[in-house]
């Protein structure tokens, strides 16, 4: 079966009380419109089009590397049907089913379009509309039935009467036209009450014609969430993320706290590994099997390998960190870094832009810029690549098997030679040999009784001011 998608994004989105249009505002970290291009994209459809109103430009940005897509504008907001009838000039020469879903309804699945699909072609409807039975159905249209059950037509709250609001099986928004019906998206008349065009009224107009149509219960309450508020816009959140959480549990992932973790659509997380409460990860991060990530960290489109532990109030963006490795308490590692096999980067540490060799250890209170650093180094307390000269950025290389001593400056540009030592308080200035030790000190002076002249100086300062004063 052709299958070709419409998705209907031209709202005004008033009740959000926002600039930014409602299809998107993000729900863990992907815009609305984005899962619902993302479920249609699975289904190999033959073309998609957007259909698009006042945010046209915002959305089109948006979307802009999704692939190919068709874009219609409705420059009015005339309703449903008129924006549907809006994408028909995008759909010229398409023969097959024409999907049409609603831009922010961004739980739908790919699973259940499948499977509505499926079921259109089946009974070899010309119109289907995905339905479902709610539990409060105030706001949606219902789908009205004769005595043996086929559908009638779908009429909305506005226009049900007390009898018909009583039904519970309601429409989803999401249908399945054939594409010999887009013509009759011209026969729509507009409702006298709201002054729009009501894409249902398709469903009364095609049996008229004698077209077979029907309705498919098989959608969720949970799952055709509209957002249209914030507060829905929380809602559809919660249900994401407990849907993300289940799936992941289901994988082998273990979570403290489930509560207080969030998670971007994006994620991945491995088998066995362990997330404690406020851990927050964020973009397109992938996190590898047996890993331990303690509480107050946040990770941002990075990789964390396989046995990598990220201890507490740690914050690592758009890096990787390979296996086994330990990074934190109070690291940052700043985007551009990869830390090394093994390795450790300890409590206050920053590393930026930087690359960490295998088993290499910076265990606290140190910066690592624009570095390139060997395995098997031992970075002491306190040191600094003084990477920045006024105005531009220079590289220090450490290599192999150096011990850099606590408190050391590195001043870039300037390569540590293999096995080096540098002395405890030195400043680096100028390249250091392999085996050499560079050590950059004053001689230490010892003054006796310095410390007793200086106290009694102070008194006598302190007694001749007083007598001044009387």
């Amino acid at each position: 079966m052709n299958i070709a998608g419409v998705i209907l994004a031209a709202g005004l989105s008033t009740r959000m009380k926002s600039s930014l249009p409602k299809v998107l505002h993000t729900m863990h970290g992907t815009p609305l419109l984005q899962y619902v291009i993302n479920a249609l994209s699975t289904l190999k459809l033959k073309r998609l089009v957007l259909v698009v109103g006042k945010h046209s430009e915002a959305i089109r940005e948006s979307v802009q590397k999704t692939g190919k897509i068709f874009f219609a504008e409705q420059k009015e907001p005339k309703g449903t049907g008129h924006a549907v009838l809006q994408a028909v000039p995008s759909l010229l020469g398409f023969k097959g089913a024409v999907l049409i879903v609603n831009g922010d309804s961004p739980l739908v699945t790919p699973e259940t379009l499948r499977k509505f699909l499926k079921y259109h072609k089946k009974k070899r409807n010309d119109i289907s509309v995905l339905s479902f039975t709610s539990q409060n159905p105030a706001s949606y249209g219902r789908v009205l039935r004769d005595d043996r059950g086929r559908m009638l037509s779908v009429v909305e709250e506005r226009d049900a009467t007390a009898e018909q609001k009583l039904i519970r099986e309601v429409n989803s928004g999401v249908y399945a036209l054939g594409s010999h019906v887009l013509p009759l998206l011209r026969d729509i008349r507009l409702n006298p009450v709201k002054r729009e065009y009501y894409l249902t009224d398709l469903v009364h107009i095609a049996r008229g014609k004698g077209l077979k149509e029907d309705a498919c219960c098989i959608g969720s309450e949970e799952e055709f969430i509209g957002v249209n508020t914030r507060e829905e816009l929380d809602r559809a959140r919660a249900f994401m993320k407990d849907r993300m959480i289940s799936r992941f549990t289901k994988k082998g992932v273990n979570f403290v706290a489930a509560v207080s973790v969030f998670l971007s659509s994006d994620t991945d997380i491995g088998k066995e590994t362990t997330l404690y409460p406020n851990v927050h990860i964020e973009g397109k991060t992938r996190i590898g099997r047996g890993c331990v990530i303690y509480p107050n960290v946040r990770i941002l489109n990075s990789v964390i390998e396989d046995g990598v532990v990220i201890k507490d109030s740690t914050l690592i963006e758009d890096s990787v960190v390979r296996k086994l490795a330990s990074v934190g308490p109070f690291a940052h590692i700043r985007p551009g870094s990869v830390i090394g096999r093994e390795a450790k980067i300890g409590n206050f540490v920053e590393v930026k832009k930087s690359v960490i060799g295998p088993g290499t250890k910076a265990s606290h209170l140190t910066y690592l810029g624009d570095a390139r650093i060997g395995k098997d180094v031992n970075i002491g307390a306190g040191t600094i690549t003084c990477n920045y000269d006024g105005k531009k950025k220079h590289t220090t290389t450490v290599e192999d098997h150096v011990f850099i001593g606590s408190d050391s400056q590195l001043v870039a540009p300037v390569i540590i030679g293999k096995r080096a030592y540098v002395g405890a308080g030195s400043t680096i200035t100028r390249d250091v040999p392999a085996e050499a030790l560079a050590v950059s000190r004053t001689k230490q002076t010892n003054i006796e009784g310095w410390a007793r002249t200086k106290k009694s100086k102070a008194k006598g300062a302190k007694s001749k001011a007083g007598r001044a004063k009387s």
